[in-house]
Protein backbone atom coordinates (compact mmCIF):
# COMPACT_ATOMS: atom_id res chain seq x y z
CA UNK A 1 0.00 0.00 0.00
CA UNK A 2 2.71 2.44 0.81
CA UNK A 3 3.71 2.29 -2.96
CA UNK A 4 0.02 3.33 -4.00
CA UNK A 5 0.35 6.47 -1.72
CA UNK A 6 3.49 7.39 -3.50
CA UNK A 7 2.28 6.49 -6.51
CA UNK A 8 -0.82 9.22 -5.71
CA UNK A 9 1.71 11.85 -4.07
CA UNK A 10 3.54 11.34 -7.42
CA UNK A 11 0.83 12.77 -9.52
CA UNK A 12 -0.62 15.09 -7.23
CA UNK A 13 2.89 16.65 -7.07
CA UNK A 14 2.71 17.09 -10.60
CA UNK A 15 -0.62 18.59 -11.01
CA UNK A 16 0.74 22.29 -10.98
CA UNK A 17 3.84 21.89 -13.38
CA UNK A 18 1.04 20.47 -15.78
CA UNK A 19 -0.60 22.86 -16.11
CA UNK A 20 2.19 25.13 -16.74
CA UNK A 21 3.50 23.36 -19.04
CA UNK A 22 0.42 23.62 -20.79
CA UNK A 23 0.43 27.30 -20.69
CA UNK A 24 3.58 26.72 -22.49
CA UNK A 25 6.17 26.90 -19.65
CA UNK A 26 9.26 24.93 -21.18
CA UNK A 27 10.86 24.37 -17.91
CA UNK A 28 7.78 23.10 -16.61
CA UNK A 29 7.56 20.78 -19.68
CA UNK A 30 10.80 19.36 -18.40
CA UNK A 31 9.79 18.95 -14.58
CA UNK A 32 6.87 16.88 -16.24
CA UNK A 33 8.23 14.40 -18.21
CA UNK A 34 10.96 13.85 -15.49
CA UNK A 35 8.08 13.75 -13.02
CA UNK A 36 6.24 11.14 -15.54
CA UNK A 37 9.28 8.94 -15.64
CA UNK A 38 9.10 8.62 -11.77
CA UNK A 39 5.78 7.98 -11.90
CA UNK A 40 5.78 5.00 -14.70
CA UNK A 41 9.04 3.53 -12.33
CA UNK A 42 6.65 3.68 -9.27
CA UNK A 43 3.98 2.21 -11.15
CA UNK A 44 6.44 -0.87 -12.54
CA UNK A 45 7.11 -1.49 -8.73
CA UNK A 46 3.69 -1.84 -7.81
CA UNK A 47 2.77 -3.86 -11.06
CA UNK A 48 5.80 -6.30 -9.85
CA UNK A 49 4.73 -6.30 -6.49
CA UNK A 50 1.09 -7.38 -7.25
CA UNK A 51 2.21 -9.85 -9.58
CA UNK A 52 4.55 -11.42 -6.79
CA UNK A 53 1.65 -11.69 -4.58
CA UNK A 54 -0.85 -13.42 -7.34
CA UNK A 55 2.09 -16.11 -7.44
CA UNK A 56 2.79 -16.70 -3.97
CA UNK A 57 -1.18 -17.44 -3.40
CA UNK A 58 -0.15 -19.98 -5.52
CA UNK A 59 -2.87 -18.74 -8.39
CA UNK A 60 -0.59 -19.99 -11.19
CA UNK A 61 -2.91 -19.26 -14.77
Amino acid sequence: MELYETLVRLVREVEEDMKKAVGGNKAAGTRVRKSMQDIKDCAQQIRAKVLDMRDSEGGAA
